[in-house]
């Protein structure tokens, strides 16, 4: 048995193969492992689960399963099932926790677990799976002279240790070298290369959202450390943390958090000097050796040098037609010797060759140079890129240095319109291309063709230099007013727009400029008239582009810098809007967003502006249903409905009938919700309208969701079904992370009630890890509530409450009362399970008392039925107060035409009279609930009393 064993796992470690929790799945051996034992898997089970291991983490369709599997068969979806079916059982799918493959409605099945890929041997490489690709690494230089060596060193080093920071002074060629390691790495990652440039960057506290748009996290979720390491911690890729040295300190605690919480993620960090943190390993990149002095240096001697190969190299790049010879080889030597071998000094002093001769260039250097290097010996590691940056300035001409000064303020690329709008006037009509063309021969600025337009950008080091320069000149605060002047002017025409169908990817590359505008605008320094118009026409653009706490942050620095003049006015107007819908999302101060929304509501009124009446109005509904209060909620959507019925256009029409709707569900008035979302569904199929977004949501999703919920209430549990996967259906077509949690956290309760425990936990573990993945906390909280409620049916009651107890905290947290009741009555039943007679009363009286307290809430019956219960298991002679609960939860009930929730109560108060003796009673009441229904007897609930009528029936037969 033991060589059998010992051969099995030798057949599994060879060839390609996965490891999954304590499983390994061996391809091309076609065996399953769990630890030192064979699973016993049919062919066509393990043929299915090879094929969604090899893509985890991604949905493969049942089509796409069936051709694979049974390639030349006809089968039904139910062999699949079938399959599936026993690979779960095989797996152990369910128990302890354990997941590995959902069913996706209508689409087909995920493998949700973590998987590694195994190398031969057995070792993991631990690449994730079907994962999707970043891919935001810069081109790999094509001819990179001397670094051979360095780059292999660099690679073996990172994936043996997995932290490496190249570390050296400017101009020395980290990027280069990074860049080159990174490409070298690709195909080990998969392409998971992220790249991110921190250079652009003037402030600590934008490395986190510049790490978390690069690796592909939410934009409106970007200003947490911990939710973006959260993000991360399951991910394998390349990191690379380019030009770190101005923010060294948020770059430090950024890396040190990932190499502690990301295991599978591996950094390289470039910068002028080491982050001193755990796990960093430090590199140290040197200059390109130079040829020692001695007359009797050849030029093939010479050429043996990198730095020398470079100088020659760059000269001929830049028109310099003559071969190295003997005679020159020591000049040329020397002149690298005097560059300390730094790769962009040589490469901008070889690009002048062929204007100065070698000889020309010599004497340059030695008279130049070597006295700026004397004279700056007391400035650590940078006085030669200085000097030679230095050298190549006093090169220029006059109006060169003006406009390479002047173009320093910008932190990207730019276009010869954006050139000219920030020189002086004085220059303006001397700036032509060949202006601009003399500065890339110099090697000054790069440029890049993009789009079919010629894009320009100067070096990092040259930038820095430059804007010093600028600065000696007194001319910083003029350049950045002009610069600030263009943004503000090309983002007029943004100002109020919600940019909902407009291509902003031509905006996106400006992001970085058009931040600096703006800090320069709202500095001490600044202008705060320009940051007010510039503010107006960014900050719809950061809303569109999902930037939603830089959205939040200038509408509050553009609205605290109006003028007297300017308050009260559609200016302002246009920009409460925006800040309330970025707040709402990227905040969790309710003060804020009440206070934006009711001030922009109020400027609307007095302008009688309608258009924006209805987005206020929208809004407030929503803050409203969101802090559970019911009854505001109606009455903003009752006012959003009188202007729309007065407009009479079919997009507000629409909208009004799902508010109302949704509104009159929250509140319980189940009948008047059922024919408001039915007009609505009406009048949009009539009108042609679907694509309904306002406030950031999708009011489509929106009212699917909301119908299914209400078609439950109603008693029609099966439509319920239909409208449910209806909203999901959409949400996932339509890809908006917001919208599609939305749709999850509230529309798997309805498959809970309805007793389909298999979809709906399959849909809250989708939901607990897509909100996850872009750091949404309330809707993560939502899913781990429902996995609470969830395993309390399982019977697994303490991890249950444990689970309800930490979604609680987070929902208060963040503020999102609407959810509260439904997880407190959860958590209430759970202790009273457990025997917590006291802690469950207090919870259940205190969720009741804020229902009866406010305008009403869809839940009180089922918050009545619970209170019953709790009563019940704290003692049986507490079963009159448990009666009146429950007489009182079938009265709410009936008020509001929820017969769901009547029929919950009716079976709860049956077993308490049947309990009693009281059998006429029990059957009464039940069967007369019961006879309402017609459609759902396949449900859980109708199956349950079904099952009570016969028990009764039964029980009157035989006294």
């Amino acid at each position: 048995m033991k060589v059998e064993v010992a051969t099995l796992q030798q057949r599994a470690n060879e060839g390609e193969a996965f490891q999954f929790g304590p499983f390994r799945l061996a391809v091309s051996e076609r065996l399953l492992m769990n630890g030192d034992v064979q699973v016993s898997l049919g062919s066509r089970a393990l043929d299915v689960l090879i094929a969604l291991v090899e893509r985890a983490g991604e949905v493969v369709s049942h089509r796409e399963l069936i051709k694979r599997v049974w390639p030349d068969v006809i089968v039904e979806e139910a062999s699949l099932r079938v399959s599936v079916a026993g690979i779960r059982r095989a797996l152990g799918d369910g128990r302890d926790g354990a997941r590995y493959i959902t069913n996706v409605p209508g689409r087909g099945y995920c493998f949700v677990a973590p998987v590694q890929r195994l190398v031969q041997g057995g070792q993991s490489t631990a690449t994730p799976v079907g994962r999707g690709r970043i891919q935001t690494l810069p081109a790999r230089l094509q001819r990179m002279i001397g670094r051979d060596e360095t780059v292999e060193a660099l690679r073996l080093e990172l994936m043996s240790r997995r932290f490496v920071s190249i570390v050296g002074p400017g101009g020395v060629g980290k990027t280069t070298v990074a860049v080159a390691v990174a490409h070298g790495l690709a195909d080990e990652f998969r392409d998971a290369v992220c790249f991110v440039d921190l250079s652009a960057l003037q402030e600590r506290a934008l490395v986190v959202p510049a790490v978390a748009s690069a690796v592909g996290c939410l934009a409106h979720t970007q200003d947490s450390l911990s939710r973006l390491l959260a993000f991360l911690a399951d991910k394998r890729l390349l990191l690379v943390l380019d030009s770190c040295e101005h923010v060294i300190e948020a770059v430090a605690i950024l890396a040190e958090g990932v190499f502690r919480q990301a295991p599978l993620i591996h950094i390289i960090a470039t910068s002028r000097e080491s982050l001193r943190v755990e796990g960093e390993n430090v590199h140290p990149l040197r200059s390109l050796d130079s040829p020692t002095s001695g007359t009797a240096l050849t030029a093939a001697k010479a050429l043996a040098s990198p730095a020398v190969r470079l100088f020659m190299d760059r000269a001929a790049a830049g028109g310099y037609r003559d071969e190295l010879t003997d005679e020159d080889a020591p000049i040329v030597a020397d002149i690298c010797r005097q560059l300390d071998g730094m790769p962009l000094a040589i490469e901008l002093t070889a690009s002048r060759a062929s204007t100065y001769g070698i000889g020309g260039l010599a004497e340059l250097i030695g008279d130049r140079l070597m006295l700026l290097w004397q004279g700056r010996r007391s400035v650590p590691r940078h006085q030669t890129l200085q000097a030679m940056l230095d050298w190549s300035y006093d090169l220029l001409s006059d109006r060169e240095k003006a406009i390479l000064c002047a173009l320093s303020v910008f932190v990207g690329a730019f276009t010869m319109e954006m050139a000219q709008a920030v020189v002086a006037e004085a220059d303006r009509d001397e700036l032509q291309f060949a202006t601009i063309a003399s500065l890339v021969d110099k090697s000054l600025i790069s440029v890049s063709l993009t789009g079919g337009a010629s894009w320009y950008r100067l070096l990092d080091t040259t930038r820095a230099y430059a804007a010093v320069r600028l600065k000696e000149l007194g001319a910083a605060n003029a350049t950045a007013r002009r610069h600030a002047l263009y943004y503000a002017e090309r983002l007029a025409g943004l100002r109020g727009s919600t940019l909902r169908d407009r291509d902003l990817t031509p905006y996106s590359r400006q992001i970085g400029d058009i931040r600096a505008a703006l800090e320069w605008s709202f500095s001490p320094s600044g202008d705060r008239s320009v940051g007010v118009a510039l503010g107006a026409g960014a900050v719809p653009l950061f809303l569109g582009m999902s930037m939603l706490s830089e959205c939040r942050w200038w509408c509050l620095q553009t609205i605290d810098a109006l003028s007297e003049e300017d308050r009260g006015t559609k200016l302002e107007l246009r920009l409460q809007l925006p800040l309330a819908t970025s707040s709402i999302h990227a905040h969790s101060d309710s003060v804020e967003v009440g206070t934006a929304l009711e001030r922009g509501l109020s400027l609307a009124d007095s302008m009688g502006d309608a258009d924006y009446q209805l987005e206020f109005l929208a809004g407030l509904n929503l803050y409203r249903a969101r802090l559970a209060d019911s009854g505001g909620s109606l009455a903003v959507a009752q006012r959003y409905a009188a202007i729309a019925r007065e407009l009479g256009r079919p997009r507000e029409v629409v909208m009004a009938e799902w508010m109302l709707g949704a509104s009159y569900h929250l509140v319980g008035e189940q009948a008047a919700a059922q024919q408001s979302y039915k007009r609505g569904f009406e009048h949009a199929a009539a009108a042609g309208v679907s694509e309904l977004h306002s406030f950031g949501y999708d009011h489509q999703v929106r009212a699917f969701v909301g119908y299914a919920r209400t078609l439950w209430d109603c008693g029609l549990p099966d439509q319920a079904a239909q409208f449910a996967y209806r909203a999901i259906e959409v949400a996932e077509r339509k890809e908006h992370p917001i919208s599609l949690c939305i749709c999850l956290v509230f529309v798997a309760p309805v498959f809970l009630w309805r007793g389909d425990r298999q979809i709906a936990e399959e849909l809250v573990e989708r939901l607990i890890t897509y909100a996850g993945r872009y750091s949404l906390a309330m809707y993560r909280a939502g899913g781990l509530g429902l996995r609470g409620a969830l395993m309390l049916e399982r019977g697994d009651t303490e991890p249950g409450i444990k689970t309800l107890r930490e979604a609680l905290s987070t929902l208060r947290t963040e503020q999102r009362n609407i959810l509260l009741p439904s997880n407190s009555r959860a958590l209430a039943e759970g202790l009273a399970r457990t025997g917590n007679s006291a802690e469950a009363t207090s919870i259940i009286d205190a969720a009741v008392a804020n229902a009866l307290r406010g305008s009403g809430t869809f839940e009180l019956p089922d918050l009545l039925r619970a209170r019953a219960t709790v009563l019940l298991a704290a003692s049986p002679a507490n079963w009159p107060a448990a009666e009146a609960s429950l007489k009182d939860s079938l009265d709410c009930a009936r008020q509001q035409h929820a017969l769901g929730w009547e029929l919950r109560s009716a079976m709860a108060l049956a077993r308490l009279w049947m309990e009693h003796g009281r059998v006429d009673e029990a059957r009464s009441l039940l069967g007369d609930v019961y006879g309402q229904f017609t459609e759902g007897f396949e449900t859980a609930d109708l199956k349950e009393a079904e099952r009570q009528l016969r028990v009764v029936g039964a029980r009157m037969s035989y006294p």
